[in-house]
């Protein structure tokens, strides 16, 4: 008994120890770039590891390098950010760069400051979430409000630490960009081109594919690698300046991207994203540009964002890459609005890090314009590195057999004549009943943003709409699940979970039923702003035009918009149908998300320790009923939330003139 008490022992010292050796090799390696030991040697150590703790598996702990190798999955919960992951503005030349700086320095009023600026790595973003130093959550970026958590997979990118150093937060979220190397991705491609199979367009992709794989095992021989550049504790900066994000990401063993600089101005700023340019094509990872943010926390949260990115940061795009091909055909396709729009079909060619086969041509005129002839050679680049465009055509190449393409007078779907109204540059299909136009509709409305009907993808809707089973998104909630059974290859469970799918969707509320509309000119911001002040999708419905472009924000154009769309017996009819399946037109009571109209458009700050609230509770209070958290005090802050030990935040708002809420006080505000 004492033997196997003492074998017991020795095995757990054993597990320590080689967890701790395993943990600081990993950090020479990726963090370090200094090895001490082989590949071959490594794999040992883990090799050990694993077998003591199958021996052992009471020592078994999550945060166990030997963890980082998983099994199958049967798919992601959705993981909703605390703050939003928001895109970046981008500028494509110096110039813009210099208004970026001119409009910071106005938002600065005279305030000095710096900047950082860091490599945009082409890959795609995560959250890791770490709970008293601990990983326990990795979300994908999604639509940049829920994404995926994919945490089995994030344990296996052996440059993610499973364990901080720091376990002084209570919570701590770090932001980064996981990517596949350049030398990986090659030697994957290189591999499966050997055995005859489909090789990968580009890093990107390949990572972005590889990181949603269900399988972590797979996961696992990907070697996928991560960058990280952002810490934030709650919904707050972690640090005071950005740039201690980077010193604190390297003590707790991340991989920090070494090609970053702190830029006393705009014209340093400059320099670093010339010279970065000089070692693009040197780096074993794919960039498409650099990243500039204000350094200052408080400058970043004063500034504060748009609807869609922040004031505070800016992405520099390198110039756009080119190259020559044949343009094989055009082909037209039909959106939502009934809009035709040309897509060149090209030989295809690499072009930055991507095989490209199609780009956009936008509309009849820039045929005309290009003077394009099927059979050219045309000049195509990608603008901002995202869809290829056709720049010109290279007529000194023509043999004499190209011939000439006529853009389409009628529709290529259903055979309507189309139309071109006077000084508009689209033509557009005039059907209502377009086929084309029916699938993008209801493909719109079952959108995440929208109804969120998960299941309900292209192939179900092309069959559907093709069928004639469904005509209009009403006929949606018609369906019956013999009628998709009856469908090639649909499966009865399959089928019922559709069916669920759009059941749920039912409660998903005005603001996303009103997006999902597609009401023209009325995107995801004004249907919020419609919903909150409306609260019902009768009362927007019987508004004039007047009334419509008297709410902040809504101009005479979406104005004119709304209040058509609600004169159209068509979409009065899908409507009548959809309120009779029970679908939730209204805000009830306050709303569903606790709106309370004294906190709206107000600033608060939290500081000192909260008794009855979490700093995050307490934050999900005031953004729920209107109100925004700032990590700051400023001239902008209406209310201090202070709780015991309060420090300097608590001295700042006093001498400014803010107003103090104890939490007693506070409770009695939200109550």
């Amino acid at each position: 008994m004492n033997s196997e008490k003492s074998a017991k022992t020795r095995a757990s010292a054993r597990i320590k120890e080689l967890r701790a050796e395993i943990d600081r090799h990993n950090e020479l390696y990726y963090q370090k770039s200094a090895p001490e030991i082989s590949d071959a040697e490594f794999d040992a150590l883990l090799a050990e590891l694993k077998r003591l703790e199958g021996d052992y598996p009471e020592f078994i702990t999550s945060d166990s390098p030997s963890q980082r190798v998983g099994g199958r999955a049967e798919g992601f919960l959705p993981f909703r950010h605390l703050v939003p992951m928001m895109s970046l503005d981008n500028s494509y030349n110096i110039e813009e760069l210099r208004k970026f700086d001119e409009r910071c320095r106005k938002l600065a009023d005279g305030r000095e400051f710096d900047y950082v600026a860091e490599l945009k790595i082409d890959g795609l973003s995560i959250a890791l979430h770490y709970a008293h130093g601990k990983l326990i959550a990795g979300a994908t970026r999604g639509d940049g409000v829920t994404g995926d958590d994919v945490l089995n997979n994030v344990k296996t990118i052996r440059s993610i630490p499973l364990k901080l150093k720091d376990g002084s937060f209570e919570r701590i979220e770090v932001r980064g960009e996981v990517f596949m190397p350049r030398s990986v991705f090659e030697e994957i491609n290189a591999e499966l081109e050997m055995q005859g199979e489909k090789t990968y367009a580009n890093p990107r992709n390949f990572a972005s594919g590889t990181l949603r794989q269900l399988d972590s095992s797979i996961v696992a021989t990907r070697k996928l690698d991560m960058f990280p550049y952002d810490v934030l504790s709650g919904n707050q900066k972690a640090f005071e300046t950005h740039w201690e994000n980077f010193n604190w990401l390297e003590k707790q063993g991340f991989n920090v991207n070494p090609n970053r600089e702190l830029c006393p101005d705009i014209e340093a700023v400059i320099d670093f994203c010339e010279r970065m340019q000089e070692l693009r094509d040197s780096l074993d990872y794919e960039i498409d540009g650099v990243v500039v943010k204000v350094n200052s926390a408080q400058l970043q949260d004063e500034f504060g964002a748009t609807s869609k990115a922040p004031r505070w940061a800016i992405a520099y795009k390198y110039p756009a890459m080119q190259a020559t091909t044949i343009l094989e055909d055009i082909q037209v396709q039909v959106g939502r609005t009934g809009a035709l729009t040309p897509v060149a079909y090209l030989k295809p060619v690499l072009l930055a890090g991507t095989t490209v086969s199609r780009a956009s041509l936008h509309n009849e005129d820039e045929i005309k314009r290009l003077g394009l002839k099927i059979g050219d050679h045309v000049l195509i680049e990608k603008s901002g590195e995202i869809i290829p465009q056709v720049l010109q055509t290279i007529e000194s190449k023509r043999t004499g057999d190209e011939t000439e393409y006529e853009f389409p007078k009628n529709c290529p779907v259903c055979g309507t004549e189309v139309v071109r109204p006077e000084g508009e540059a689209v033509t557009r299909c005039p059907n209502e009943v377009c086929p084309a136009k029916v699938k993008a509709r209801i493909g719109y409305f079952a959108m995440r943003k929208a109804m969120d009907i998960e299941g309900l993808g292209e192939v179900l809707i092309e069959k559907l709409v093709d069928l004639g089973i469904v005509k209009t998104v009403a006929d949606l909630y018609d369906l019956e699940l013999q009628t998709l059974v009856d469908l090639e290859r649909m499966a009865e469970k399959s089928a019922q979970n559709v069916l669920d799918q759009i059941d749920a969707s039912k409660q998903r509320g005005l603001q996303r039923l009103l997006f999902g509309l597609d009401i023209r000119h009325v995107g995801e911001r004004y249907s919020k702003i419609l919903a909150k002040h409306f609260r019902s999708i009768d009362k927007l419905a019987s508004a004039s035009v007047e009334e419509l472009d008297e709410i902040h924000e809504i101009g005479l154009a979406v104005a004119v918009s709304v209040h058509n769309f609600f004169r159209n017996p068509r979409n009065q009819e899908i409507i009548e149908r959809l309120k009779a399946a029970g679908v939730k037109m209204e805000i009830e009571g306050d709303g569903a998300a606790g709106f309370d109209e004294n906190f709206e458009g107000k600033t608060f700050v939290l500081t000192g320790k909260l008794e009855q609230f979490t700093r995050d509770e307490a934050s999900l209070i005031i953004e729920k009923k209107g109100g925004r958290v700032s990590s700051s005090v400023s001239k902008k802050t209406d209310y201090i939330v202070a709780g015991t030990d309060a420090g300097s935040k608590l001295t700042k708002a006093e001498s400014l003139g803010v107003t103090v809420l104890s939490e007693e006080d506070f409770e009695k505000w939200i109550k």
